[in-house]
């Protein structure tokens, strides 16, 4: 398709070819109504003019009969600029006036006539065209009073004139601003074409260009740019979390694999078959968790668990998850302790927000019991379940290594873990989980310094009041 081709075919050259022909019409029609009512105008001037002299004649002739009225009419119509005068007798012989030759018949039918005529002094001139009124005397005489209508057609003929010239400027010049206009739309359609087509490509850092006008253009630009951004971020997250699972995976697979084989080979007893066994369901149940881990974040993230909104008490919950855990954090030589000294209702789904706020402790558990070896002081563990106006506040404080500030956006993303030797259990989906809940129930999770130590804090909407929990 040529250029030309492309540009006709545009949303925004149809558009302004529509605008074009609406707005053309509309300048016709008022035109025309403007030239009509102007005509009509001064139709009505003259025939006000020309009652009034036939009014006054009339007048003149009942107070001193034809020969006054000749002498006035003779002196009427030899003025510059005269109406037309006209008296006649009753067959119809001229006796003043100004008006050389009429059609046959004029003068026998008394009213408004538009005519042909001539002048008195332009007998061989060409006819001219004017509005008359033909009135009769007592006596049989006839009286004729009329204007030329050369000027009210003159007005006509500029204003159609320049009505035309103004119809045909309209549509030169909405012509070329609908090329300019669309031109320009085609040239950022094409810059956006282009932009899709590198990243349909493979380029995913391609994005829309903006021209920074503000307009529509700009604003989808934009919004699309966000998308796209997003779409990069889950690229480069799919690709981390793929080489994660692969190494997260692919290494308890393995060590299954090996003591399935170990077994096999050197097993002398049932001992040693049920020792082998013990191992392999104990891994069997880590690679479990993991993928009950996954389902779980992509359930939260669907939206699939806000049909199971219920009310809850947020304390019990922290309560609850405390007692669960107390045993894990006593063999691990860490205090754990919940503060949570009155109800905090929540709307949610409760075995998801129970389960992010156990994974919370899990890790602080897991950490703090790392951390415990160097500092005695990083053995307490503090759950905490508060109200904070319209929030409601799920946190768990712990007095480890805590979070680099730089990392705690990084390490909310999907089997990210700091221990980069992997030498402590875990699969890095933790905290992916504990944000995927609090963004599903419109809160979201915050990690802060606890100095030292890191304190994770799961804002959430508060409840009505308590429900049953």
């Amino acid at each position: 398709m040529t250029a030309l081709g492309k540009l006709f075919r545009t949303t925004a050259f149809k558009l302004t070819l529509v605008y074009l022909t609406v707005f053309a019409f509309f300048a016709a029609f008022l035109l025309g109504y403007f030239a009509w009512n102007t005509r009509r105008l001064v139709t009505a001037q003259i025939t006000q003019t020309v009652d009034a002299e036939i009014t006054g004649l009339a007048e003149q002739y009942r107070q001193g009969g034809i020969r006054r009225l000749v002498i006035i009419v003779d002196v009427r119509a030899r003025r510059p600029g005269s109406s037309l005068y006209l008296v006649t007798t009753f067959n119809g012989e001229s006796l003043a006036g100004n008006v050389g030759s009429l059609p046959p018949g004029l003068l026998e039918n008394a009213g408004w006539q538009e005519t042909q005529y001539r002048r008195l002094d332009e007998a061989d001139g060409p006819e001219h065209v004017a509005l008359v009124r033909v009135f009769q005397l007592p006596g049989g005489f006839r009286l004729l009073v009329g204007r030329d209508l050369e000027e009210r057609e003159r007005i006509y003929q500029v204003i159609f004139a320049a009505g035309k010239w103004s119809v045909a400027f309209v549509v030169v010049f909405g012509i070329a601003g609908g090329f300019f206009v669309a031109r320009r739309v085609l040239r950022r359609v094409d810059a956006m074409t282009h932009t899709a087509r590198a990243i349909m490509g493979g380029d995913l850092s391609e994005r829309l260009p903006v021209a920074g006008s503000g307009d529509e253009f700009d604003r989808l630009a934009v919004s699309l740019n966000v998308m796209l951004d997003r779409i990069e971020a889950l690229m480069r997250g799919l690709k981390e979390v793929s080489d994660n699972i692969a190494h997260d995976l692919k290494t308890p697979l393995t060590r299954l694999r090996n003591r399935s084989e170990e077994a096999l080979r050197t097993a002398k007893s049932q001992s040693d078959y049920r020792q082998a066994l013990e191992a392999t369901i104990e891994e069997s149940e880590g690679l479990i968790r993991t993928f009950n881990a996954l389902l779980m974040i992509a359930r939260a993230e669907s939206g699939q668990a806000r049909e199971n909104m219920s009310e809850f008490d947020g304390a019990e919950v922290a309560r609850g998850v405390g007692e669960l855990y107390e045993p894990l954090a006593e063999e691990k030589g860490v205090t754990l302790g919940v503060e949570a000294p009155m109800p905090v209702p929540v709307r949610g789904n409760r075995e998801l927000v129970s389960q992010a706020l156990a994974n919370l402790v899990d890790n602080a558990i897991k950490y703090a019991a790392t951390g415990a070896a160097k500092n005695d002081a990083a053995k307490g563990i503090v759950v905490t379940a508060l109200n904070d106006g319209e929030r409601a506040l799920l946190g768990v404080a712990d007095k480890g290594p805590g979070i680099p500030e730089s990392m705690r956006e990084r390490v909310i993303e999907r089997f990210v873990r700091l221990e980069q030797s992997r030498t402590v259990p875990g699969s890095g989906l933790g905290l992916s989980l504990a944000s995927a809940v609090a963004t599903l129930h419109g809160g979201e999770l915050t990690l802060q310094d606890n100095q030292p130590g890191l304190r994770a804090l799961i804002t959430l909407p508060r409840g009505g009041p308590q429900g049953a929990g």
